[in-house]
């Protein structure tokens, strides 16, 4: 399977990256297997960073890592996606115990509502309700080093 990773950067070597802000899934590289979502992605960076946006593509054996690692995987948005969405971006610091993590995107619209559930704004029964009408993409976060091992990178491609 193919992954993308936009940004402004060629990364050869994935890494975990380390925020003070919490991520969907919790500290991570994140991908996705949607090209355009990638494409928009790396645009967005590029724009922001007054860089080149760069599209950086892998060759992911999704195969050998369901086997071999701790695999957690989203089909649709669901209380339980929810809940790990909310405690990962609420608790930063917070350590899930998942090689690879894959699932729906906390978009911007999809975002918000994640927030509001956060923040005590809006119950879990609603927000689920609210994102069964939203857009959805994919997102793929490699959350150890040793899930590095079935991610080949394959080449890039510079934005125009």
């Amino acid at each position: 399977m193919i992954l993308y990773h936009g940004g402004t950067d060629v990364v050869q070597e994935p890494k975990i990256i380390l925020s003070e802000r919490g991520k969907d899934y919790g500290f991570g590289f994140y991908t996705t297997d949607i090209y355009e979502q990638a494409f928009k992605w790396a645009e967005r960076q590029g724009r922001i960073r007054q860089k080149q946006a760069i599209l950086n593509l892998y060759e992911f054996d999704d195969d050998q890592a369901a086997r071999n690692l701790n695999f957690k995987q989203f089909t649709e948005y669901s209380m339980e996606w929810l809940e790990f969405v909310v405690n990962n971006r609420s608790h930063p610091q917070f350590q899930q115990e998942f090689d690879i993590v894959f699932g729906k995107i906390a978009n911007d619209d999809v975002g918000e509502t994640v927030q509001a559930v956060g923040d005590g704004l809006m119950p879990f029964d609603f927000a689920l309700q609210r994102l069964s009408f939203m857009q959805t993409n994919n997102q793929y976060a490699f959350c150890t080093e040793r899930s590095f091992a079935y991610l080949r990178f394959t080449g890039f491609q510079e934005m125009e």
